[in-house]
């Protein structure tokens, strides 16, 4: 991965973006700090996206998404996306059917819109089981190195589990397109959780087949006194 970031980041033509969604406990900020770990911070940025603001909320759901998308030769990670408004928006009811329904579309043409401008995306839904949750939220209980994880809200979001595994089941099969393809990846063990995103991405970007530049000037012309 470092070579290939390299390659990509040295090119500066197109860039690549990942976008990984799951259950809270799925593993998101893990994952990035092991497989993210692997490259040159120069070119790599993770954006994570919280509830949206005044600002963000007067303007269309998307708009805040774009803004954060990479630059030419850029690795972005995102930290749950613009999928929380056909997830979050549509299990807490923050918008009527008729609102959240239309942005499947939106959300396949704007990814072919990235794809076509030179940005390759792989979006990865970290499916952990309803048990191994429980584990790790009681987890986060127990260590009070890890207890600031923990907020009371995550408890009601569990509790509307089955209604977020059907918004999820949605998502992946109204927006696994050519352009921005799902892959679901069994995360209730992180190494294996790690293994397939870190080679999913090797993979991507070997297909990328990204090139130093040549250089503006001929070398061999050139005396350092």
């Amino acid at each position: 991965m470092d070579e290939l970031q390299e390659r990509l980041y040295a090119e500066g033509r197109r860039s690549l973006l990942v976008v990984l969604q799951g259950m809270d406990t799925s593993g998101k900020g893990g994952a990035i700090k092991t497989v993210g770990g692997a490259v040159n911070p120069g070119g790599f940025r993770v954006v994570s996206f919280k509830v949206p603001t005044p600002v963000e909320l007067a303007h269309d759901f998307l708009w805040r998404i774009h803004q954060q998308t990479p630059r030419a030769g850029e690795i972005v990670f995102f930290d749950r996306s613009h999928y929380e408004d056909v997830l979050v928006v549509r299990v807490e009811k923050l918008a009527p059917p008729a609102v959240w329904r239309r942005r499947f579309a939106h959300i396949n043409a704007f990814e072919k819109h990235l794809a076509d401008s030179g940005t390759t995306i792989v979006k990865f839904f970290l499916h952990i089981t309803r048990e191994e949750q429980r584990e790790r939220l009681q987890a986060r209980l127990d260590d009070p190195a890890k207890r600031w994880k923990f907020a009371p809200g995550d408890l009601e979001k569990r509790r509307r589990w089955g209604a977020y595994m059907a918004a999820y089941r949605d998502a992946i099969r109204l927006c696994d397109t050519r352009a921005a393809p799902w892959v679901v990846v069994p995360a209730n063990h992180k190494w294996y959780r790690n293994l397939v995103i870190a080679r999913t991405l090797v993979r991507t970007l070997e297909r990328l087949r990204p090139r130093y530049p040549r250089a503006a000037f001929d070398p061999a012309s050139i005396r350092i006194p």
